[in-house]
């Protein structure tokens, strides 16, 4: 025997009827019943602070320090030019998940020693915010 869908009838003063049905997925959604209901729903990343902003220029800067030192004189050059493309691909308006992936395959091929640093920014939760909902699906790319 399938089970009923409940269904309920609130009976408000002044004789208005009003009646719900709701089912299936609603998981992060709203509803409402009534009347005059006003909702307002907020999806988004929050804002980034200057504070932040900072602390990520400083690993940035802290980042580029350690692939000048770490990397081989025939890749430096390249190596230094990757930190400036993923910190370029970071903190643009819109920020480029393509070059912010491309970034990090090269450190991987390339420069294995100092991968997992630039993995760290790429991953770094204030990165997340500015991606927005790429953030998580980098975030499993690169923490694997």
């Amino acid at each position: 025997m399938k089970p009923r869908r409940k269904r309920e009838r609130i009976e408000p003063p002044a004789g208005d009827a009003i009646s719900a049905n709701i089912s299936g997925n609603i998981s992060g959604g709203q509803v409402a019943v009534g009347k005059d209901i006003s909702q307002n729903q907020t999806v988004g990343t929050a804002a980034i602070t200057n504070e932040e902003l900072a602390q990520l220029r400083t690993a940035f800067t802290e980042l580029a320090a350690e692939v000048e030192a770490q990397a081989p004189p025939e890749r430096r050059a390249a190596a230094v030019e990757r930190v400036a493309e993923l910190e370029q691909a970071v903190l643009a308006d819109e920020p480029d998940v393509t070059t912010i992936q491309y970034v990090a395959r090269w450190f991987r091929s390339n420069l294995p020693q100092v991968a997992a640093s630039v993995v760290s920014i790429v991953v770094h939760p204030i990165v997340g915010k500015l991606v927005g909902a790429a953030g998580d699906a980098l975030v499993k790319e690169f923490s694997s």
